[in-house]
């Protein structure tokens, strides 16, 4: 019997997690199955896999199929890892103290880049909030000005004077103050430049009498 490792559907709709089972290649997706090896969670983030690796190893070693998906959970669990290292025994180049190491050794580095992944996640979600906080606050602070500047009546400004029509007052200005100034009295200088009446001469008539005697 051909044995495939796929994964079953189960969870609520838009919030699916799956099994991963060993089961009949010929049975249907959702059908029976052999053996439950764990759950794959793709609601979180990152993904949470929970796996039996003892028994699921054992099946990759007996040469159980698996789907696309499931292959890549078990590489990402270090499963497909593992089974490759175990057949480096079997063919004598390795150990087993040294498959141990080296499985070891991929552990840590895989548990350091997810750690990594983790810590990066969560300053994302504090820079996202700060941002949303900031969008937010700035909102409302339009808002509130929006308000105030409605409420607030509106001044009427005075009329400006143009340029022009303050030079034809200050114009009119001066020509009423010109006719309104008094004559200007004659100066004793031009009283003298006048010429003056001469008086009749009053020594004539006695010259003519003395003209007469003689």
């Amino acid at each position: 019997m051909a044995t495939r490792i796929r994964l079953q559907r189960h969870g609520k709709k838009g919030k699916a997690i799956f099994h991963v089972v060993v089961a009949d290649s010929r049975a249907k997706r959702d059908g029976k199955f052999i053996e439950k090896l764990g759950v794959y969670n793709p609601n979180t983030n990152p993904a949470t896999i929970d796996i039996n690796f003892e028994s699921t190893l054992k099946w990759v070693g007996t040469g159980a199929e698996m789907s696309d998906t499931a292959r890549a959970i078990l590489s990402y669990k270090g499963v497909l890892y593992k089974n490759h290292l175990l057949k480096g025994v079997t063919k004598g180049a390795l150990t087993a103290e040294q498959v141990e190491t080296k499985f070891a050794a991929w552990e840590a580095d895989k548990a350091s880049k997810i750690q990594g992944k983790i810590e990066g996640l969560g300053k994302d979600a504090v820079a996202d909030k700060a941002a949303r906080l900031k969008a937010e606050a700035d909102t409302n602070d339009a808002k509130a000005k929006a308000i105030e500047a409605k409420n607030t009546p509106a001044v009427e400004e005075a009329p400006v004077v143009e340029e022009a029509a303050a030079e034809e007052v200050e114009a009119s200005t001066e020509e009423v103050a010109t006719e309104e100034a008094p004559a200007e009295e004659a100066t004793p200088e031009a009283a003298a430049e006048e010429p003056t009446t001469e008086a009749p001469a009053e020594d004539a008539p006695a010259a003519e009498e003395g003209e007469a005697q003689a």
